[in-house]
């Protein structure tokens, strides 16, 4: 299975805006595991007035294997550790991970892969509040979905559900599972085309209901990217969900729907279409040393405007409600 794990990443370019940022100074906060004597920088703007405050991370790719082009996977449990400290620092209402949790040696043994899932998933529940998981394609790597979410918690949420809602504080929540392929066959033990990702049609009618019998403004969470189609321009191109516009036109008919947050896109990006804000966190793998780190904390206001408050290399972002 080919992975363009050495894909480069694109620069800070037009399409992000960066807002504010700030930087801890004299922070008892002390992560272990990255390199020894820096300090830490990371931005202190959450909105204490924010109707709602959550935090973002994604691809941390954990796996105790050797560097492949700029990915560190060793390097996510110290990562990881640092981002969970700060989301308990600054009591964000959940924390959500955006697929891509785990990553697996070579060769793909399922034992070593499952290894690799606990021992992130040890650190990911030292969070202090509600956490939930994303599907990645790599989370199926080594393993079948059923293994997976059987060895995480996506708190008050059935164990083995793949997709799946929630509430906080007024916004309604979606999960989706994108790692299916054409047929609605779904990604396991690495027996797929890793660009071949699809939501299927009982996962859109699900979508349809949910949206029908809930209320509030809606956010959505996936880990492929929902904001491309064949259209979009070269260079901007990267593996999206083929039924991305369909998916789209759901939320959009909704009438509720303010944002998609999104991952596997490592180099991250931004996107507006018809009302909605398409937000793809960069990558929490890529790179070495703290420097390197990338999470995020998302305070959607009474005004339905959403803030991004990017740490380490992810990119802060301000998106007004259409």
């Amino acid at each position: 299975m080919k992975d363009k794990y050495d894909e480069p990443i694109e620069p800070n370019g037009p399409y992000w805006t960066i807002t504010r940022r700030e930087f801890l100074k004299g922070s008892s906060l002390f992560v272990a595991g990255l390199s020894s004597g820096a300090s830490l920088a990371l931005a202190d703007t959450t909105d204490s007035k924010a109707k709602l405050s959550f935090g973002i991370v994604t691809d941390a790719h954990y796996a105790d294997q050797n560097p492949r082009g700029a990915r560190r996977y060793r390097e996510s449990i110290a990562k990881m550790t640092e981002c969970v400290t700060l989301m308990n620092d600054k009591k964000v209402d959940f924390l959500v991970e955006l697929g891509d949790f785990k990553d697996c040696g070579k060769p793909v043994v399922e034992a070593a892969a499952l290894k690799f899932l606990s021992a992130i998933e040890e650190v990911y529940g030292q969070f202090k509040g509600p956490r939930y998981h994303v599907l990645g394609n790599h989370d199926c790597d080594g393993v079948s979905k059923e293994q997976f979410l059987a060895r995480v918690e996506n708190t008050g949420i059935q164990k083995g559900s793949s997709y799946y809602s929630f509430d906080s504080k007024g916004v309604h929540f979606v999960v989706l599972d994108a790692c299916f392929d054409a047929k609605g066959i779904d990604y396991d033990h690495g027996k797929f085309n890793w660009t071949d990702t699809n939501i299927p049609p009982k996962e859109l009618a699900w979508l349809k209901k949910d949206l029908a019998s809930s209320s509030g403004p809606v956010i959505a969470f996936v880990h492929q990217r929902l904001d491309l189609t064949d259209s979009t321009p070269k260079g901007h191109r990267c593996v999206h969900v083929k039924n991305g516009p369909e998916i789209q036109q759901v939320l959009q008919d909704s009438k509720r729907a303010l944002a998609v947050f999104q991952g596997h896109h490592h180099a991250g990006h931004y996107s507006h279409i018809k009302g909605i804000h398409y937000y793809t966190l960069k990558a929490m793998v890529e790179g070495p040393g703290e420097k390197n780190n990338s999470y995020a904390i998302v305070d959607v206001h009474p005004d339905k405007s959403i803030v991004v408050t990017g740490y380490r290399k992810a990119l802060s972002k301000e998106m007004k409600k259409a």
